[in-house]
């Protein structure tokens, strides 16, 4: 559409050939331009290509009211904000107006009072689409008179006006979202009784108040999302207004490790300066999206509650702040993240799961630990055989001589805050492990990720034992004697330090 915003008047917006159209025959009409020419209709939306984003696209040249059903973190809200940029950039209303009145349909009594006391010389703004969209978190105590409106008394006394007059009426959110997007979030948690005062303006496009004898044909593409947990246990969609609602598109979580880890990098917050002084190898961004599968698996986690994909994110910017945090202490300049600093991405975790009842029963740290552990077997079978699934007569048992080290009594110690050197001593000592990671195909740069990567796979499958003790993961035989007692270890931090 061309640029009119040099016209300030009803006349000379009737002599451009301005024609008036619904804000739903406005999605529609961009959304064929774009689909025409290319265009991508949702950027920064992964993973709903074939399924989310079509049933959109479809529900909106359908001209439908949208329900957006998933679990929490699954960028609903994201994609009904992005349903802005399908609107046209202005549009013209009657200046003053607080119900965005369309100059050549004008609705409310302000509006046509205006109109037919200048006419022509009517004066008119543009309203930019970022302007056209309204959103509301629907909570239990949201009422009619917050949706729909409610008669105002101080305005009836200050205008001397009865309340049978529409001019006392103080309009809703949704009046005012009139050529708007208007949005409820968590639809469910809206109590029935409210639920039924959007029927009139999802059927029959118009809004009553009050008993007043007073229609307003109200212009509003609805966004309603949803969460299943909360439709089926603290709320629900009654169904007439569940019957209005034409369209009702499922969300989902990424279903790749690919898909994740462009989620996670586009929405985690991290400083160039962290970029610059630490690296993250690719199979530790690998290993912080497998604790969200491992998450969604586990039998410690509610799965109707779902584990949203801000887990990942926060899991990613914490990954980060441990090994800044490290490299800090030990005055160093840069750094390549560890498995180690896996244990500061913990908080993360715990606040981002609802456990049942069995992981309530081990603790949010221990579920934790289990979950990341999860995720580790996982990668650790991505490049290295099963220890567990090793062919009988095998010539070679490719662990055999790390088991042997290990068998002989020799143990690993990773403290959280290892310097770079003493954490390299540390992997190196272990005989047979850096062949071991040699011998597939990696970049140099990330040995000793993946020889840390074998530690922690084997303690997974139990070939090694793996202790945490305060801030240190020792690796060593299951055989071996544990007798360290306090000083030891006071000693053994010291030497590794100095």
């Amino acid at each position: 559409m061309k640029d009119l915003r040099h016209i300030h008047t009803l006349g000379g917006l009737k002599a451009s050939g301005y024609q008036a159209r619904s804000v739903k025959e406005e999605l529609r009409a961009n959304l064929i331009e774009k689909i025409r020419n290319k265009e991508t209709i949702f950027p920064g939306i992964f993973g709903f290509d074939d399924t989310v984003l079509p049933d959109m696209e479809r529900a909106i040249l359908s001209r439908h009211n949208i329900l957006l059903l998933g679990l929490r973190g699954q960028a609903k809200t994201r994609v009904a904000r992005m349903l802005t940029r399908l609107l046209d950039e202005y549009v013209p209303v009657v200046a003053g107006s607080e119900l965005n009145d369309d100059p050549l349909a004008p609705i409310s009594y302000f509006a046509k009072a205006l109109i037919a006391e200048k006419g022509d010389d009517t004066p008119i703004e543009w309203l930019h689409r970022d302007a056209r969209y309204v959103e509301k978190l629907a909570t239990p105590d949201v009422s009619i008179a917050d949706l729909v409106g409610d008669v105002d008394p101080i305005k009836a006394a200050n205008l001397r006006l009865p309340y049978s007059d529409e001019r006392v009426i103080h309009f809703g959110l949704i009046p005012r979202a009139h050529r708007c997007l208007f949005v409820i979030n968590e639809l469910p948690d809206l109590q029935a009784r409210i639920q039924v005062s959007l029927f009139n303006v999802l059927q029959e496009g118009d809004m009553q108040i009050r008993g007043f004898k007073l229609r307003l044909p109200l212009d509003v593409q609805f966004i309603f999302t949803a969460n299943p947990e909360d439709y089926t246990n603290r709320g629900s969609i009654i169904t007439p207004l569940k019957d209005r609602i034409e369209s009702q598109i499922t969300t989902h979580y990424p279903t790749s490790i690919e898909v994740g880890r462009q989620i996670t990098e586009q929405e985690a917050r991290i400083t160039p300066a962290q970029r610059e002084a630490i690296r993250i190898p690719e199979v530790l961004q690998d290993l912080i999206e497998e604790i969200a599968f491992a998450a969604r698996e586990s039998e410690y986690v509610d799965k109707k509650s779902g584990v949203s994909a801000r887990l990942t994110i926060s899991a990613y910017e914490n990954l980060y702040s441990a090994a800044e945090r490290r490299i800090l202490h030990n005055g160093e300049t840069g750094t390549t993240a560890r498995i180690t600093d896996f244990w500061g991405i913990i908080p993360a975790l715990t606040g981002k799961v609802e456990m049942v009842y069995e992981g309530e029963q081990e603790g949010p740290y221990a579920v934790a630990l289990h979950i990341i552990g999860m995720a580790i077997k996982k990668v650790f079978l991505n490049y290295f055989p099963n220890p567990a699934k090793l062919k009988k007569g095998q010539e070679r048992d490719p662990y055999g001589v790390l088991r042997a080290w290990f068998a002989a009594g020799n143990t690993v110690d990773l403290f959280n805050e290892l310097p770079s050197k003493k954490y390299e001593q540390q992997l190196e000592q272990v005989a047979g492990l850096k062949k071991l990671v040699e011998g597939i195909k990696t970049d140099k740069a990330d040995t000793l990720t993946f020889m840390e990567l074998v530690l922690h796979g084997l303690a997974e499958f139990e070939v090694l034992n793996k202790d945490i003790i305060n801030n240190k993961w020792v690796f060593k035989d299951f055989l071996t004697d544990s007798g360290l007692n306090d000083d030891d270890d006071m000693d053994d931090m010291r030497d590794l330090f100095n």
